[in-house]
């Protein structure tokens, strides 16, 4: 169905705005997605500080070449969504949507998306998808930084039990 030029100013306007306050954009491919699973998507993403939006890949492409990104714009195949956050983990709408994906094989998959200004293929995005968010890196952190200290105590321990 056709949409008017009207209804079309006001989704590129929309679509505008999300990129103008977007640190992180993710490409998202979708196929016989039931109302009911985008219904959950949209509730996990928005749960997570995600946005998402689903809009004609030609307007799509038309408000990214308006905000001077550098790159190619990935290949856009099937029915297009974009999921974006302004928030200070990037990584929040490429991992919603991997691991949403993950329930809905050949449902939902990561096509591509922006990160620090520059476009990046769908193999990337699922890297960074990868990335544990920045809680679980601090834990990781600091178990690094306790591990000898461990190690050192447990050494000590077994000494004094020789001494005994």
């Amino acid at each position: 169905m056709a949409i008017s030029k009207d209804k079309k100013r006001e989704i590129l306007a929309k679509l505008n705005d999300a990129f103008k306050e977007a640190s992180a954009i993710a490409f998202v491919s979708f196929s016989k997605l039931t109302v009911k699973d985008a219904s959950r998507l949209r509730n996990e993403l928005r749960a997570q500080g995600v946005r998402y939006y689903v809009a004609k890949k030609t307007l799509i492409t038309k408000a990214l070449a308006t905000r001077g990104y550098t790159g190619e714009i990935p290949a856009l195949p099937g029915e297009i969504a974009v999921a974006w956050t302004s928030g200070a983990d990037v990584t929040t709408p490429a991992r919603g949507v991997h691991e949403f994906g993950k329930k809905m094989k050949d449902v939902l998959a990561l096509v591509g998306g922006m990160f620090e200004g520059a476009f990046l293929t769908a193999e990337k995005m699922i890297a960074i998808a990868t990335i544990p968010p920045m809680g679980v890196l601090r834990g990781m952190f600091v178990n690094v930084i306790n591990s000898p200290i461990q190690g050192l105590v447990m050494a000590l321990d077994q000494i004094s039990k020789k001494k005994q």
